[in-house]
């Protein structure tokens, strides 16, 4: 099956939705299947943006992909410090 990928303000959109239905009773199942996702994305979707306006969302994501980027960065230099220490003491 393939993943669909919402975007964070669809999903605070999805959960907002939950959240109306829960409170008028509805139980988690029916509140899956009817904002269209499995109980454990729901549940996975809650614990990562319940409570998040859109704009917080938005620099979330943002902010991870920042942080993604970095890591990506400090490895590829951490890889070249190795490679140039070991070429600097000739054990090539």
């Amino acid at each position: 099956m393939a993943k669909k990928g919402y975007t964070a303000e669809q999903i605070i959109n999805k959960l907002r939705e939950a959240e109306i239905l829960l409170s008028r009773g509805a139980t988690i199942a029916v509140i899956s299947k009817t904002i269209g996702v499995s109980d454990f994305t729901y549940y996975r979707w809650r614990k990562e943006y319940g409570g998040l306006r859109i704009e917080q969302a938005k620099k979330l994501k943002s902010l991870e992909k920042e942080n993604a980027r970095l890591k990506k960065l400090v490895a590829d230099l951490s890889l070249d410090k190795a490679i140039l220490k070991e070429a600097a003491e000739g054990n090539f």
